[in-house]
């Protein structure tokens, strides 16, 4: 029974770090940023979510939209308060923007954080389910709303795909996580491309943060374990590698339910952290990162 459990549960779970991930590493694959305000972002899209259905007294559905607004709004605010100020910054060398984009995201992370403790405390905070009910599987009795979680993430993943390999602007953006001095050279503008990589990344991480308040609920408390979980994704599959974050993220989600299950749900950041200190060691380029 247990067995079936936490199959259920890391699918689900692994799911929404999939989707996360996807996003995470779109914008390191297109514009070189590893945006430490990730875990921020989820957390602030779920309270969002969950502050509408309270305050506004809207449905689960409206409640769930405003959240991922708010999610490509606080995307587009780390984009234009502390990405491109530093991109496009003449004093600072270009050696030194990686490290001070790393930190700025940080802080931008630590200011969201703070600000939704202020308005709404620490306390956890669940997100009302879009799916109601119950679903008996393998002799489980699971809430049909991971169900619902799993086929959101997968389903947007997909379209994720299309877009990618199927439209103009999508192959553009392929192309300029590839070569983006190439692209410019073909006459497309960096700066759209960038917009439009940012505004996919609002929309990835908006979704898996309100998925992820209703799954297991959030607090402020959950920027750090989140950042920390989609960073060790990112490294552990490689960087700017869509499908070795998809992988990675199942290989840490499981090792996160697990821990949760056998050990204690206060550990469960812990083994995934273990695993991409040795790879680190052992292969730094993850398993199928181009750098």
């Amino acid at each position: 029974m247990l067995f079936w459990q936490i199959l259920l549960d890391g699918f689900a779970i692994s799911a929404l770090y999939a989707l996360g991930a996807t996003g995470f590493t779109l914008i390191f694959g297109v514009s070189g940023v590893l945006n430490l305000s990730h875990g921020a972002i989820m957390v602030g899209a779920a309270v969002a979510a969950w502050a509408a259905a309270g305050e506004l007294h809207v449905g689960a559905g409206p409640a769930a939209l405003i959240g991922v607004g708010v999610g490509v709004l606080l995307a587009f605010a780390t984009y234009f308060f502390t990405v491109r100020p530093i991109q496009r910054s003449a004093k600072v060398a270009e050696t030194e923007k990686e490290i001070f984009i790393l930190t700025s995201t940080l802080l931008w992370g630590i200011m969201v954080q703070e600000l939704v403790a202020y308005l709404y405390t620490n306390n956890a905070k669940t997100v009302e389910p879009i799916v109601q009910g119950v679903v008996t599987m393998l002799g489980v009795r699971t809430p049909a709303n991971e169900f619902f979680t799993a086929a959101v993430c997968w389903g947007v993943i997909g379209l994720l795909w299309l877009l990618v390999n199927k439209t103009r602007r999508g192959k553009a953006v392929l192309a300029a996580s590839m070569n983006p001095r190439g692209v410019t050279l073909l006459g497309m503008e960096l700066s759209s491309i960038y917009l439009t990589v940012w505004a996919v990344y609002g929309l990835l991480a908006g979704i898996a943060g309100v998925l992820l308040g209703m799954f297991l609920g959030v607090s402020s408390y959950s920027v750090g374990p989140l950042t920390a979980s989609a960073f060790s994704i990112v490294v552990l599959g490689g960087l700017g590698s869509v499908s070795g974050s998809l992988i990675a993220a199942y290989v840490v989600g499981y090792l996160e339910t697990l821990t949760a299950y056998l050990v204690s749900p206060a550990y469960r950041t812990i083994p995934s952290l273990l695993l991409l200190v040795l790879v680190m060691y052992l292969r730094p380029r993850g398993l199928f990162g181009r750098r």
